[in-house]
C-alpha cells in the first residue's frame, strides 16, 4: 500500500464518529425496579413498625415476656395468668405477704401419680363439693398439734372439744368410745336412740353428772340399772318413785277407820317395788298380792 493510500484511508476513518454502547435498564424496566424497590422499602418499615408495637404491647424485656420474668430461682409471675394446656412445676409460691389464688371455671385438681403412672393421691375441688382421695389425711394446727386424722382403721380428732352444730346433732351407727360427753354451757346434753336401745358400758363405773340441772332418762320397755361387782348409789336429799303399785293387805289385818297416810317400800324377789301401808312392824309380806 502506498502512503497516499494510507493517508486516505486515516482520514476517513478520523472523520466517522465513534460508535458507543449503553449499559443498564433505561425506560419502563427502569421505573419497575424503582417501583419494586419503594415498594420494598415500604413494607419493610411496616413490618419494622408491627414488631416494635407487639414488642411494647407484650412488653419483652431482657429479663422475660408480659407478666413473666425469668429469674435466678426460676420463672417469675405477676397478675393474673391463665393456663390453657397442662402445668408442670416442682414448687408454686406466692409472694411473701401475698395470698396464692387458683382459679378455674370447672375444677382445680392436684395429682400424685407413682412411677408407673398409678394413682397415688388425688385432691380435686369443684362446683359439686371437695374431694380428697389417698391412704391417710391429716389436719395439723401451726404449732404441728394433730388436729384430724383418718385413714382405713380409725378417725382420730385431736382438738380439745368436738362440737357438733347441727340441730339434730351428730348420729352414728355403731359404737361410740369416748372418756366425757359434755354439753355447752347452759345447753342441754341429749343422749337418744329412737329405735333401738341405748347402752352404756364401762369397766370402771359410769358417773351421770348435772350440776345446775334435771337428769331425766326415759324408755319405752324397761330401764336397767346394773352393776356387777359394786353397788348403786341414788345420793339426792329427795329421791322420788311415781306410780309405783300399792299392795292390798288382807281383811283381818286392815285397820278401819283411820286414813293410811304412811307407806313403805317394799321389793318382790323378782325386783319389783310396791307400796305397803305402814304399820307397827313390816307388812311387805302381808301385801305381797303385787308380786303374783
Amino acid at each position: 500500500m502506498t502512503q497516499e493510500q494510507c493517508t486516505h484511508r486515516n482520514n476517513v476513518q478520523s472523520s466517522e464518529k465513534p460508535q458507543v454502547y449503553k449499559v443498564g435498564i433505561y425506560g419502563w424496566r427502569k421505573r419497575c425496579l424503582y417501583f419494586f424497590v419503594l415498594l420494598l422499602m415500604i413494607l419493610i418499615l411496616i413490618n419494622l413498625a408491627l414488631t416494635i408495637w407487639i414488642l411494647k404491647v407484650m412488653n419483652f424485656t431482657i429479663d422475660g415476656m408480659g407478666n413473666l420474668r425469668i429469674t435466678e430461682k426460676g420463672l417469675k409471675l405477676e397478675g393474673y395468668s391463665e393456663f390453657l394446656q397442662p402445668l408442670y412445676a416442682k414448687e408454686i409460691q406466692s409472694k411473701p405477704g401475698r395470698p396464692l389464688f387458683l382459679q378455674s371455671s370447672r375444677n382445680v385438681s392436684v395429682n400424685i401419680v407413682g412411677s408407673n403412672n398409678q394413682l397415688l393421691t388425688q385432691l380435686v375441688t369443684g362446683s359439686s363439693g371437695f374431694k380428697a382421695q389417698g391412704k391417710m389425711f391429716e389436719v395439723k394446727s401451726t404449732s404441728g398439734k394433730l388436729l384430724f386424722s383418718a385413714d382405713e382403721q380409725e378417725v382420730v380428732v385431736g382438738a380439745e372439744r368436738l362440737r357438733v352444730m347441727g340441730a339434730e346433732g351428730a348420729v352414728f351407727s355403731k359404737s361410740v368410745e369416748t372418756p366425757h360427753v359434755r354439753a355447752e354451757p347452759f345447753k342441754e346434753l341429749r343422749l337418744e336412740s329412737p329405735t333401738r336401745s341405748l347402752l352404756m358400758e364401762a369397766p370402771k363405773g359410769i358417773q351421770i353428772l348435772a350440776e345446775a340441772g334435771d337428769i331425766q332418762a326415759i324408755c319405752r320397755n324397761e330401764l336397767r340399772l346394773e352393776s356387777k361387782d359394786g353397788e348403786i348409789s341414788l345420793d339426792a336429799r329427795r329421791i322420788r318413785l311415781m306410780r309405783l303399785p300399792e299392795g292390798k293387805a288382807s281383811t283381818s289385818s286392815s285397820s278401819s277407820g283411820t286414813r293410811q297416810t304412811v307407806y313403805e317400800v317394799c321389793v318382790c324377789p323378782n325386783g319389783r317395788l310396791f307400796l305397803s301401808q305402814a304399820g307397827t312392824g313390816s307388812t311387805c309380806q302381808i301385801s305381797n298380792n303385787v308380786c303374783l
